[in-house]
């Protein structure tokens, strides 16, 4: 592997122009902003994102990165397909809202298309794809997977995580109000401090009952709001 290559890796899996489907998603922001937020309450969105739902998932994809590491040479697709299932179970019940789980479930198909494509020889990702088999993984379940063939650390996955939610949030935003880019740039800048606090919290955990299970009422409702929603513009 060259030199730096997780580095490398951690930008390529960060790019918005990865073919993932990702790009039909407003991390919320959409049914958020079409309930009455205000487009100026957006930084206190992305900040409460960070501290709930984009938790859950670094916590569910830093656990399933350390699952398939310590399951090692001797354990085959099938044993850490049962495991990563387990994770999954967890993660969908600190996912109340069915149209979260959707949305996850939805964009984890799309990395899990470009891991099979780029990595097909891996036992991580081929136990994705059974583990798969009594539904489909969510994105956490299939990026802490990727990580661990990739060589992405703990925080470095739960970096990811963060930076994703507030750029997805943020380039949302563009697309939805009348803004200047330059501001929606500073209020990705402005949350870097709750994306360390989320890796502080996340990048070590070992545990499927480490993971944290810290909800967002007013975000699952609005969510599954938008389901139903005749006229949308994002997914979610």
């Amino acid at each position: 592997m060259v030199q730096n290559a997780s580095e490398l890796m951690l930008m390529l899996l960060a790019d918005a122009r990865l073919p993932t489907g990702a790009h039909t998603q407003s991390a919320g922001l959409e049914p958020a902003l079409n309930a009455g937020m205000p487009i100026t309450d957006v930084p206190r969105y992305i900040r409460t994102r960070l501290r709930t739902v984009a938790r859950v998932e670094a916590g569910t994809a830093v656990v399933t990165r350390h699952l398939c590491l310590s399951a090692g040479p001797s354990g085959g697709p099938a044993d850490l397909a049962a495991m990563l299932a387990e994770v999954q179970r967890a993660w969908a019940a600190r996912t109340i809202s069915p149209a979260l789980r959707e949305t996850a479930v939805l964009l984890g198909r799309g990395y899990l298309r470009l891991a099979g494509r780029l990595w097909p020889e891996s036992v991580p990702v081929r136990a994705l794809t059974d583990a798969g088999r009594g539904g489909s993984p969510c994105r956490a379940v299939v990026l802490g997977a990727v990580a661990a063939e990739t060589g992405l650390s703990g925080a470095q996955l739960a970096r990811l995580i963060g930076y994703d939610e507030a750029q997805t949030i943020a380039a949302a935003a563009l697309k939805l109000a009348a803004l200047d880019p330059v501001s929606a740039s500073q209020w990705v800048l402005g949350v870097l401090g709750e994306v360390d606090t989320l890796v502080a919290a996340t990048a070590d955990l070992t545990a499927i009952d480490e993971i944290p299970a810290t909800g967002a009422p007013l975000v699952e409702e609005w969510a599954q709001i938008h389901t139903t929603a005749a006229m949308r513009l994002f997914r979610a």
